[in-house]
C-alpha cells in the first residue's frame, strides 16, 4: 500500500477517514454518485469492535471480507497486512481506545446498469466512530419483536456482509416502531433465522442451540467466537431450526452483535424469556476475552 498520508493541519484534529490509500477529513472525504455500492449496494463491508485501541476478531472479520470478495469477484489492491496497517492508523490518528472501525469495500464506479463490466477501480473506506468503553461491563438486554421481512433459507449471500441491507433497515423500523430494541427474522420457510443486526441462541437444559446459517443467517463473526467460548467451557453447542415457540419455551435467548459482544432477550413478542445463567458465563468469558485480547 503506497500511501502517503497528509500530516495533520494545524485547524484539523480529526475525524480522519481512510479512503482509497490516504488519510483525510471526514469532511473532505469524497466518493462519486456512480460509485455502485451508493447506486446499487454492490459491496461489503465489516464492523469492528475496538477496544483498548486494538480492533477485537480483525483476522476473522478480514476472512469474512475476502470470501466475499472472492465471492462477488471484487479485487482491491491490498494486502491483509496492508488492510491491518491502515486500521491501526485509523484507530491512532483518531484517538479513540474504544470505537466502532468500518471498513467497506466497493466495487466502485461503472457504467449505467447492473453489469459490473469495466468497474475495476474499487472503493475501500476505513471510518470509526467513538464508542464509550463497555468491556467491562454488561450491556442491557433487548426485546425483541417477529418482523414481517423474511429471509431466504439458503441464500449464499447470507454467507457474506454485503451492503444492500434493505430488509435489515425495515426490519429495524419495525422494532423502533413497536418500541422495543430489535427485530427477529424468520426465514422463507418459517424457522428462526437471525435478527436485523445479530445472530441469535437460544438454552435448552444445559445445551445451547442456533439457527444453522443455511437457514438464512448471516455467518457472524462473533457468532463463530462464541463457538470457541462455549469449547472452551465444556459447552455443549449444535445448529437447529426453530419456530419461534421453540424460542418463548426455551430456558433463555442471546445474541451476538459485534460492537457489543453477547447480549440477553428478555421478550418476543411480548412474552417474556428466561434469562439462563448460562448467558451469564458466556458473557463474562467474552469480556475476559476482550481484555486479554489488548
Amino acid at each position: 500500500m503506497n500511501a502517503s498520508p497528509p500530516s495533520p493541519s494545524p485547524s484539523h484534529s480529526g475525524p480522519w477517514v481512510f479512503l482509497n490509500g490516504a488519510f483525510v477529513p471526514e469532511a473532505g472525504a469524497r466518493v462519486s454518485v456512480f460509485d455502485r455500492s451508493f447506486l446499487l449496494g454492490d459491496g461489503l463491508f465489516e464492523t469492528v469492535r475496538v477496544v483498548n485501541s486494538r480492533p477485537f476478531l480483525w483476522t476473522e472479520h478480514l476472512a469474512r471480507l475476502r470470501f466475499g470478495l472472492h465471492h462477488l469477484r471484487i479485487q482491491i489492491p491490498y494486502s491483509d497486512a496492508e488492510l491491518t496497517d491502515a486500521a491501526h492508523e485509523s484507530i491512532s490518528r483518531n484517538g479513540f481506545a474504544g470505537a466502532v472501525l468500518r471498513l467497506h469495500v466497493s466495487r466502485g464506479r461503472g457504467a449505467r446498469g447492473y453489469s459490473p463490466h469495466g468497474a475495476t477501480d474499487p472503493t475501500v473506506v476505513i471510518t470509526l466512530h467513538a464508542l464509550d468503553d463497555t468491556s467491562r461491563t454488561l450491556p442491557a438486554p433487548w426485546r425483541l419483536i417477529t418482523s414481517s421481512v423474511r429471509v431466504i433459507a439458503g441464500d449464499p449471500l447470507s454467507a457474506m456482509k454485503t451492503a444492500s441491507k434493505l430488509p435489515n433497515i425495515i426490519a429495524r423500523m419495525e422494532a423502533e416502531d413497536a418500541g422495543v430494541e430489535e427485530a427477529l427474522l424468520l426465514n422463507s420457510r418459517g424457522d428462526v433465522a437471525e435478527t436485523a443486526s445479530s445472530n441469535i441462541f437460544w438454552v435448552e437444559n444445559d445445551d445451547l442451540l442456533t439457527p444453522p446459517l443455511v437457514a438464512g443467517a448471516l455467518a457472524g463473526v462473533t457468532r463463530g467466537f462464541v463457538f470457541r467460548l462455549c469449547l472452551d467451557l465444556n459447552l455443549a453447542v449444535q445448529e437447529a431450526t426453530c419456530p419461534t415457540s421453540r424460542l418463548i419455551a426455551s430456558d433463555g435467548v442471546f445474541l451476538t452483535v459485534s460492537t457489543l459482544g453477547i447480549v440477553g432477550v428478555t421478550s418476543l413478542d411480548g412474552h417474556p424469556l428466561a434469562l439462563s445463567p448460562l448467558i451469564g458465563r458466556l458473557q463474562a468469558a467474552y469480556g475476559e476475552a476482550l481484555q486479554q485480547s489488548v
